[in-house]
């Protein structure tokens, strides 16, 4: 059988795994950090938990993540995985980060995720609030109404790209070639060289093209080297 390209998000973490990935990712949890967790995957899976599940403590700690680390988001790979998720809060979530980030193109695409009628980020008292305290300015004009104050922003809640990208292989390999699958795949290998072009293509969501081409890279760095931890 041929390789078929992975789109949608495979098993996402929840519970204590999703603590874990989170805080794998940057994010100060009180856990254990995962070891090298997938980025986009751990992004879905937290916005789930916050508009699902009404974790506004998650919720928070992901948009500052997302305004101190977009950079090195891979877009891509980000719209793949929502346009393949079933709950429309969810979708609005990001159709709202894409608005909020407009400046920063590669997100344009997921702005057209979500075509509904504006939603509610509280789903209890989201009116009360904004007469109160007005709207977070955030998120004034997109598909999600957020009440001023609800989704604090603390810098100290994330750890910034230095520290992250001596933690996480991926993202490391993202600073240094850009947010790619490439970046990630070249990370995987450091991770287990002996990953087949068509395992390290379903890993990291990617094209077998691209796998085999970075496989070959990396095959003929090591051999010579060339190439470090």
């Amino acid at each position: 059988m041929g390789y078929k390209r992975v789109a949608a998000a495979r098993d996402l973490p929840s519970g204590g795994d999703l603590t874990s990935a989170m805080a794998g990712i940057g994010m100060r949890f009180a856990a254990k950090p995962g070891k090298n967790p997938n980025i986009e995957d751990t992004l879905l899976a937290a916005s789930i938990e916050g508009m699902e599940h009404d974790d506004l403590r998650v919720l928070s700690v992901l948009v500052t993540w997302i305004q101190n680390h977009h950079p090195w988001i891979n877009a891509d790979r980000l719209i793949r995985a929502v346009s393949n998720a079933q709950s429309q809060r969810t979708r609005a979530f990001w159709a709202a980060i894409a608005s909020w980030l407009k400046k920063d193109r590669r997100f344009a695409r997921m702005v057209k995720l979500y075509d509904g009628p504006r939603i509610e980020a509280l789903k209890v008292g989201t009116e009360f609030q904004i007469k109160r305290k007005g709207e977070d300015p955030r998120f004034a004009n997109t598909p999600l109404r957020v009440p001023a104050d609800v989704l604090r922003h603390r810098q100290s809640d994330v750890v910034p790209p230095p520290e992250l990208a001596r933690a996480h292989r991926a993202y490391r390999q993202r600073i240094i070639m850009g947010p790619t699958y490439r970046a990630d795949m070249w990370a995987a290998l450091e991770n287990d060289p002996t990953l087949t072009a068509a395992e390290l293509a379903r890993q990291t969501y990617g094209s077998f093209a691209t796998a085999w081409q970075v496989k070959k890279d990396f095959d003929l760095l090591a051999a010579r080297g060339c190439w470090g931890q």
